[in-house]
């Protein structure tokens, strides 16, 4: 094949083969000046970086190491060649020289390549096949410069190549684009959620809605809700859920990849839609376990290791406002209190139910603050959804832009 699957309008002429040999020259040149030069680092997320702002494991340049840093030029590429199976390579957009580590290859191209068409086939599927094709059988796990020099592509004319990369360009403008609101969303949620609930002891937030004057009340959960302990005796469902810390109430194949409850799902807990759920298993996000709401489906199964609760019918709590509660550590000192000694068992805290409803938690004494809050954050998470979901669908259309418009 020597035309692409998918290509712009204007352009019919068949693409050629070319070697990396043909079209690059190693660019890396020792310092041997001593220039006061700024040292780089190439990471597999954002290619060059500061090497100062990168992670430890890569080492910081001495005084006396600068002579055998090699000088990056603008417009050049570099890589670890002991990493480049993984994506450690990075294409050098500043306008300054800078200097990264001897043990990274660097080179240029000749005037016949669009640096930036040549970095996205470099992220496509095609260059990890030739780096597993060149390597095969070699006990060298090194991919020096002599060995991408044999790496083959084929290639269009130049204009096509500009427009090639123009259109992926633009592709991850965009998810960075959405990455970024995704980001600061979540920092804005993280700000919100300490600022509008009380802390340390304080019976108003710092921040509230207008109109609002009272002070919060003390409550006992098990004043707000109703344990739920029934069983899926009549196979309502048989969608078996977990909790994660992350993603809230999930089907349980989806998570792990396989099916984890037991064929037989009649024992177990029976949940609704909008009702809530406690997994007492810690992990990293979770140190106290986590509380979360059913949303994504109309029921589900539980194991009961879980305890599962709703709103008591005369609503003495808004839900969402639960939710986003439930979102904060403010709780975490209630479930410290009753989590009996030496208690966790494999990551599982050992709470008794009982004790679980009469841990406290402060809301306000109207319920229409207590919907506005919940609103709120309902609203903010569900934009953090929508930028999630955008991103996650430019990245599948860049993924399969890069299979269908090289060859």
């Amino acid at each position: 094949m020597e035309n692409p699957k998918i290509r712009f309008k204007g352009f019919t002429k068949d693409w050629e083969q070319r070697k990396f040999a043909d079209f690059t020259w190693d660019a890396g040149k020792r310092n041997k000046e001593d220039l006061d030069l700024e040292p780089y680092a190439i990471t597999n997320e954002h290619g060059f970086i500061r090497q100062r702002d990168a992670h430890d494991d890569f080492g910081y340049m001495k005084d006396t190491d600068r002579k055998a840093y090699n000088i990056v030029q603008p417009n050049s590429f570099a890589y670890n060649p002991a990493r480049i199976n993984v994506g450690s390579i990075g294409y050098y957009k500043g306008v300054e020289n800078v200097i990264v580590s001897s043990l990274y290859e660097v080179f240029q191209t000749d005037n016949y390549v669009n640096d930036r068409f040549l970095w996205h086939w470099l992220k496509s599927d095609e260059f990890p096949r030739w780096i597993e094709k060149l390597q095969e059988g070699s006990v060298r796990l090194y991919f020096y410069y002599d060995k991408l020099c044999e790496c083959q592509l084929y290639m269009p004319s130049l204009e096509e190549q500009e427009k090639i990369a123009s259109f992926l360009d633009s592709l991850d403008h965009l998810i960075t684009l959405h990455q970024r609101k995704c980001e600061q969303t979540k920092k804005l949620k993280k700000y919100m959620l300490q600022k509008m609930f009380p802390q340390n002891g304080a019976k108003v937030p710092e921040i509230r809605f207008d109109g609002f004057t009272y002070d919060w009340e003390q409550r006992k959960l098990g004043d707000l809700v109703d344990r739920v302990t029934r069983k899926n005796q009549d196979l309502v469902t048989e969608l078996p859920l977990t909790i994660s810390a992350q993603y809230g109430l999930i089907d349980q194949n989806e998570f792990f990849d396989k099916r984890v409850a037991s064929k037989d799902v009649s024992g177990y807990y029976l949940i609704e839609n909008g009702e809530f759920a406690y997994n007492k298993s810690t992990s990293t996000d979770a140190p106290w376990g986590a509380i979360k709401r059913l949303d994504r489906y109309e029921n589900g199964v539980l194991s009961t290791l879980y305890i599962v609760f709703g709103i008591k019918e005369n609503n003495p709590v808004d839900s969402d406002f639960l939710v986003s509660y439930y979102s904060t550590n403010l709780w975490h000192k209630g479930i410290h209190e009753i989590a009996a000694e030496g208690a966790r068992n494999h990551g599982l805290l050992n709470i008794a139910p009982a004790d679980f409803f009469e841990t406290g938690l402060m809301i306000p004494q109207d319920i229409e603050e207590q919907k506005k809050i919940g609103k709120y954050f309902i609203e903010l998470e569900a934009l953090i959804t929508l930028h999630q979901r955008k991103c996650d669908e430019l990245k599948k259309m860049k993924k399969y832009m890069l299979q269908n418009m090289f060859i």
